[in-house]
């Protein structure tokens, strides 16, 4: 396996702008697989909490299941539990849900996949 320093040197010594464009786009599918190797599964059924990244801070921290995926799976509906509900319905920062009274699980739609955090494990682990 070589060094870094001699993989830089070899990238350095290339003069063909096609031979730089595939080292890059090796690169760049490389990532992707480690990038996709550290995340967790995402599928409906699974129990998460949607983390604080999420741009409405009324929805930070509520819990349920995870629900349908989109086309791309990069967003996924959202039932809350029973307690993050009520949480929702009573929030004063909420401005975009309407909860009504007699709903036990409120249905969110379109939750980035990036800002679910899994809190159960997967049944094949």
């Amino acid at each position: 396996m070589p060094t870094l320093a001699e993989i830089r040197a070899f990238v350095n010594g290339l003069s063909e702008v096609g031979t730089l464009v595939a080292v890059q786009e090796a690169a760049a599918a490389r990532l992707i697989e480690l990038d996709a190797a550290k995340r967790p599964v995402i599928f409906p059924g699974r129990l998460g909490r949607i983390n604080t990244t999420i741009s409405r801070p009324c929805l930070r921290r509520l819990t349920g299941t995870v629900g349908k995926a989109n086309r791309t799976g990069s967003r996924f509906d959202f039932l809350l539990d029973a307690d993050s509900t009520e949480q929702l319905r009573h929030d004063p920062r909420n401005q975009h849900y309407t909860v009504p009274q007699d709903v036990k699980r409120y249905a969110l739609e379109k939750i980035p996949a990036a800002c679910i955090e899994l809190t159960d494990t997967p049944a094949d682990s």
